[in-house]
């Protein structure tokens, strides 16, 4: 790529070059078939073939007996309520299918018409998310969705979720090669589709696009395959086999009886004048078969497939209120006979919003609580005016917007009772210092509420680098022990952070561009922050092992995270469970097939994994059964 498309993005000529050449940002639906072809392969069911059988049968039948013996127009009925069952049986399942197809359609055409800035032949504007093309400028910045896969080449203190691909819900983006990590799931200079800003800004260029991406390849890989059977399909098949091997059966020895009877018989009625008559045993074998047809038809349940569908499409409905799609109805019951589950982490076996797990402010005592003396609102202050973060609380539950961790800090003060916005609105910010990797803290200073007349400034971040930066805490408390407890929590997989304050005198500098210059900070004190595990997942984890399902966990996020996890919700067991029962994706991708035969029954979780190892997991785990 050029320096100059680099600075002015590709002109037109060039976009519809490159659209021509790696396709468009549009994520390829499966082949669809023909709506009659649909309809038509309802049919294909076996008990729905065995009623259209039978209601063939029944309705020659009922011809020869209106034609043939004079019957009247009722005995039609019969192969009028088998056809009635099959057509409502048939056309609910077309119709709710069709259905959840066309909702399917509509999600997925509103997301791609979603407005993206980019820069095209030196001007910024907005083009729709299926328009962007490889080599593509995009503009990203807070709360935006990054609409394809892309190299950063500028990025201020860019933070990305990543949760939709790997379960990390708050990844640190640089361009700077010092700040890679190693150990990511996708390089630290990369934004993959999908994926969404949760802080800073950033311009990146587009190297993939629609099935190409890495979200496309989940999408891809997750289509639904329709030649495998569930386990509903299977036990009807088997009842269709069984009810078809039993009246055939029957009508064999039916006919066998019967014709036996016939020359075995030498009663008048039988045999006219004691000879063998041929125009006799054919009306009489023509009545066995008459006899033997409405056995079968008798035998098939006209009413099953009528039922199984409709509580197929009440369970449909019922997973539709709780914003569950579900594109194939028998899908409804494939829970049933579910016998491992592979379940990511973030946001499904935790609440996905980051929260204070515990708090050690060391001038607030033991018991922690916010009394409304001079620390207590040093504290609120702090925490309310040294932060980028904001809650939306329009909705029934509170919203991060921007850093879910500093988003952490505000909704501990909301359950503490205090006002963030009225904190920061009673305050005049005098400076501030942003968050960056290389300083690993942040800080402000502000024309004070919580000291009348007075500036203070505060500051957060990593607790290491806060403590070193302050020349007292609060409460002399040893530095050991504040040391101690850090350990203590990093060793749970929390996120920690250190708080420092000082009330600045007039005329003190206590902050220059780039780094701060405070010589009287008191270090305040730590708090300790996670992703809460859902109330409800210990007991159903717990309902699960009773049932004889195994649980595994495959995320992206660090392998002491994904423990801490496990251990939580009852999966993990210091005791019993050591390192046969975890792995690292790059590990597990690694892994030949024979090893991942041996090893994948064992396993019960998958950190640092990529969406398409739980694919690879899922194929074992089949082979294994």
């Amino acid at each position: 790529m050029s320096n100059k498309t680099q600075n002015t993005g590709l002109t037109s000529q060039e976009v519809e070059e490159n659209r021509r050449k790696y396709g468009s940002n549009v994520l390829t639906p499966p082949q669809k078939e023909p709506l009659w072809c649909k309809f038509l392969m309802k049919f294909t069911d076996p008990l729905i073939v065995i009623l259209l059988v039978a209601g063939l049968c029944s309705l020659g039948i009922s011809a020869w007996e209106y034609y043939g013996m004079g019957s009247d127009i009722t005995v039609f009925f019969e192969p009028v309520g088998i056809f009635v069952a099959i057509l409502l049986a048939t056309g609910l399942a077309f119709y709710f299918e069709t259905r959840a197809d066309r909702e399917f359609a509509i999600l997925n055409q509103v997301n791609d018409d979603e407005p993206v800035t980019v820069i095209r032949s030196g001007n910024t504007t907005e083009v729709p998310r299926r328009d962007i093309v490889v080599g593509d400028l995009v503009v990203i910045s807070t709360g935006n969705e990054i609409p394809a896969d892309a190299e950063l080449l500028e990025a201020v203190a860019l933070k990305v979720d990543e949760s939709s691909l790997t379960g990390e819900p708050i990844c640190q983006k640089s361009v700077e090669k010092t700040d890679f990590d190693t150990e990511g799931t996708y390089p630290t200079n990369h934004v993959m589709r999908g994926t969404k800003v949760m802080e800073g800004h950033g311009l990146c260029r587009v190297y993939a696009v629609g099935d190409y991406t890495e979200n496309g390849k989940v999408y891809t890989e997750a289509q639904i395959d329709n030649s495998v059977k569930t386990p509903l399909n299977e036990q009807l098949d088997g009842l269709s086999n069984l009810i078809t091997k039993i009246s055939y059966g029957v009508a064999s020895l039916i006919i066998v009886g019967r014709i036996v009877t016939f020359f075995a018989t030498r009663e008048p009625a039988l045999w006219p004048g004691g000879a063998f008559d041929a125009t006799h045993f054919i009306a009489y074998l023509l009545q066995t078969v008459m006899i033997v047809v409405t056995v079968i038809v008798m035998a098939v349940p006209e009413g099953l497939p009528m039922a199984v569908t409709l509580s197929l499409s009440y369970s449909m409905r019922r997973m539709l209120k709780t914003n569950n799609l579900v594109r194939k109805m028998h899908a409804c019951e494939t829970m049933g006979a579910t016998t491992v589950i592979c379940t990511d982490k973030t946001g499904t076996l935790t609440q996905n919003q980051m929260r204070v797990k515990q708090t050690r402010f060391y001038g607030l005592g033991g018991d922690q609580r916010l009394k409304g003396d001079e620390t207590s609102r040093l504290i609120e202050e702090g925490i309310a005016v040294n932060s980028t973060a904001q809650l939306d609380l329009a909705g029934s539950r509170p919203t991060v917007i921007g850093n879910p961790t500093e988003g952490a800090l505000l909704l501990w003060l909301k359950d503490n009772g205090i006002d963030y916005k009225s904190q920061r609105q009673a305050t005049e910010r005098i400076m501030e210092l942003p968050f960056s990797t290389e300083r690993k803290y942040m800080a402000t200073m502000v024309r004070s509420n919580a000291i009348k007349g007075k500036d203070v400034l505060y500051v957060k971040g990593a607790p290491e680098i806060v403590m070193g930066l302050c020349n007292r805490t609060c409460g002399d408390i040893p530095a050991g022990q504040t040391a101690q407890e850090l350990s203590d929590w990093q060793n749970q997989a929390m996120r920690t952070l250190g708080f420092a304050c000082q009330v600045v005198e007039e005329g003190e500098q206590v902050m220059e561009p780039g780094k701060l210059t405070a010589k009287n900070l008191t270090f305040m004190g730590i708090v300790a922050i996670a992703d809460p595990v859902r109330p409800d997942v210990p007991q159903a984890v717990a309902e699960c092992h009773k049932a004889g399902i195994d649980i595994k966990i495959v995320t992206g996020d660090t392998p002491a995270t994904a423990m801490e996890i496990g251990r939580q919700i009852g999966l993990w067991n210091d005791q019993t469970d050591d390192g046969k029962n975890i792995i690292t994706g790059p590990e597990f991708a690694s892994l030949s097939d024979e090893e991942c035969h041996r090893r994948v029954m064992d396993l019960k979780i998958i950190a640092r994994a990529r969406p398409l190892d739980k694919k690879r997991l899922v194929e074992n785990i089949k082979w294994w059964q």
